[in-house]
């Protein structure tokens, strides 16, 4: 009887692996726990097959969705945003300047920015200069100015 077996996991399992990957258990652990819960299936040709099949749309995926994020980095990269707020004595602003606000902005210079991608430092409740870091994908960042000042 063969001493382990191949089976794919539909699951993540702790010490054991994550879903989607191809691990080798014992026969009696696949058959009387893993399968009968629906956390593994038998690793035929066929469902090794699918598996890669899937991994690699997964990974043209991910480097479409990357090389569109380098895209727009390298069109932040060096921009300066102004924007115009009231303020107060001592160069407070009333209020502050937010993601959605600087998003807005980014968008009527033609580049798509979620809101929540972008990382400001803290609330920005004062006039100057800020750098400003927007998280575009997994390893993809980009910076650029912000420059708020006083609205006339």
């Amino acid at each position: 009887m063969a001493s382990h077996i191949d089976v794919i996991l539909t699951e993540s399992i702790d010490k054991l692996g994550k879903a989607g990957e191809l691990v080798k258990v014992k026969p009696g652990y696949a058959r009387n726990f893993l399968i009968p819960r629906g956390l593994a299936v038998r690793a035929t040709s066929g469902q090794v097959a699918r598996l890669q099949h899937e991994r690699a749309v997964v990974m043209s995926r991910i480097a479409k969705t990357t090389k569109e994020a380098e895209t727009v980095a390298e069109r932040l990269s060096g921009l300066t945003i102004e924007v115009q707020k009231p303020a107060g004595e001592g160069e407070k602003l009333y209020g502050s300047v937010t993601a959605m606000e600087l998003s807005g902005a980014l968008k009527a210079k033609g580049i798509e920015v979620d809101r929540k991608k972008l990382e400001l430092p803290s609330a920005i409740k004062r006039l100057g200069e800020f750098d400003i870091k927007a998280k575009l994908g997994r390893e993809v960042t980009a910076q650029f100015k912000l420059v708020v000042r006083k609205q006339e």
